[in-house]
């Protein structure tokens, strides 16, 4: 039942808009993924990701590690089979049309049926409550990117997920392909890479030296196998693949995403004072000094909510200091924050309406308000009603304060951008108002989450 209700919250998303629809000449996401269509069926491996007079890298090219591109040689092929203007090549940019649209949203439908909509309920299963299968299937940040705004981040994370499984049920051979996959279909897992490789290596060094080396040594080549399986085609033009997936020239970040250097910018230009190159290196030293000690921290103490803690802290420690980071990229954030939502339920909830509202920008240029506004309704309502009947609410009244307040700027906020015009000298001032207002709830959601992983050792 829970998986076909959110189906259906999932179908109704896609009669609505998506991505760039009827906006010429670059369009948007949804031509970005029918263009890499195109480009694998009718171009060889080797110059996926290669600059030719057959490949124009500037006109949506691919910039997704070798999955994502082996996924849309399937889905290129079942839409040859379909109808063949849909992947002509050369002749099949902008194409729109009813039936098309309904063959790109069934690929999503299908790819998040069999990864995370069945990772999913596996996930509470292994758990034992069937009701983090309701917090996962219909959180609605997933829901209006993939089906609505359209990308196909339910399969990383869904293979993310499957991996957690596996490391829960002790196979940590299999938990490692799972993954590598997951990675290797989105680059940005590797937010949730330091966590895993130290309660991995922790396993390792409480089995003693003989047995852990061992343990060591098969997960080392488990991770090296498949990514030599995954990048064999690739392996003459393996630096043109890595300059594609970790793009220095795109800048420090894009649009109004809500992080730290997004806030920082309002007040100082750092771009200004420093090239993109030296923007990484620094980007990338403040990163690994915000998630090293959650990540240290699951190497002391390798369970399982010790290691979905130090995924929150990690990921979001990315999201906010790290380099070239889209909005969308908090759904990263999001699904560990899911998977701990039975043990802090209003904090979990708080944040996973935050995330939605940092989208709304996106959103409204995809006109997806509706579906924005409903189903957030419905999420609210669901866990705020299951969450009173099962007494988990137990916070203090300052902090139940300090989320009414947080609600109620957040209503403001959707209700100017909606209904008011900015001022003419200043266009973009909502969506840098909500990006301003989510990155200082991200930024203490960071110190929170840290706080509750760190400090509060004897409760965990």
């Amino acid at each position: 039942v829970l998986v076909i209700v959110g189906v259906i919250l999932r179908w109704s998303v896609t009669f609505y808009g998506y991505s760039g629809q009827g906006n010429p000449p670059m369009y948007g996401d949804y031509e970005a993924q029918r263009h890499w269509m195109e480009v694998a069926v009718n171009l060889p491996a080797k110059e996926w990701y290669v600059n030719t007079t057959r490949n124009d890298l500037m006109y949506w090219g691919l910039d997704y590690p070798p999955l994502t591109a082996y996924h849309s040689l399937l889905c290129g092929y079942i839409a040859s089979l379909l109808n063949p203007a849909y992947v002509q090549y050369n002749v099949s940019r902008g194409y729109e049309s009813p039936e098309h649209k309904l063959f790109m949203r069934s690929t999503v439908i299908i790819s998040d049926l069999f990864t995370y909509i069945i990772a999913a309920c596996l996930y509470s299963k292994v758990r034992g409550t069937n009701f983090l299968t309701v917090v996962l299937l219909i959180y609605p940040g997933l829901i209006l990117i993939d089906h609505g705004h359209f990308q196909y981040n339910c399969v990383s994370l869904g293979l993310a997920l499957f991996a957690l499984i596996a490391f829960l049920k002790n196979k940590d051979i299999l938990g490692s392909v799972l993954f590598c996959l997951a990675i290797n279909f989105k680059q940005m897992l590797l937010y949730y890479s330091l966590p895993i490789f130290f309660y991995l290596l922790r396993k390792c060094v409480l089995l003693g030296w003989k047995d852990g080396m061992t343990k060591f040594l098969s997960l080392s080549i488990t991770v090296i196998i498949t990514f030599i399986l995954l990048w064999l085609p690739f392996i003459n033009v393996a630096e043109h693949v890595v300059k594609r997936i970790f793009p220095i020239e795109r800048g420090l970040f894009e649009d109004k995403v809500s992080n730290m250097w997004c806030l920082i910018n309002v007040l100082i230009k750092v771009r200004n004072h420093f090239g993109n190159s030296q923007l990484a290196i620094i980007s990338a030293l403040i990163t690994l000094i915000a998630v090293l000690p959650s990540s240290w921290d699951v190497f002391k103490y390798p369970n399982s909510r010790k290691l979905t803690l130090s995924l929150i802290n990690s990921s979001l420690g990315f999201f906010l200091f790290s380099y070239q980071v889209h909005e969308k990229t908090i759904l990263l954030v999001s699904l560990p924050v899911m998977l701990f939502y039975e043990h802090e339920p209003l904090p979990c909830l708080w944040f996973l309406e935050i995330t939605s509202l940092s989208m709304l920008p996106l959103l409204i240029k995809d006109d997806l308000i509706i579906p924005f506004i409903s189903l957030n309704i419905i999420y609210i309502v669901i866990l705020c009603c299951f969450t009173s009947s099962q007494n988990k609410l137990n916070e203090s009244k300052s902090f139940i304060i300090l989320v009414i307040v947080s609600a109620v700027l957040s209503s403001i906020l959707i209700i100017l951008s909606l209904s008011v015009s900015p001022p003419i000298s200043y266009p973009h001032l909502y969506p840098l108002l909500i990006s301003v207002f989510c990155a200082v709830h991200f930024f203490g959601f960071f110190m929170y989450f840290n706080w509750r992983q760190l400090v509060k050792i004897k409760e965990i």
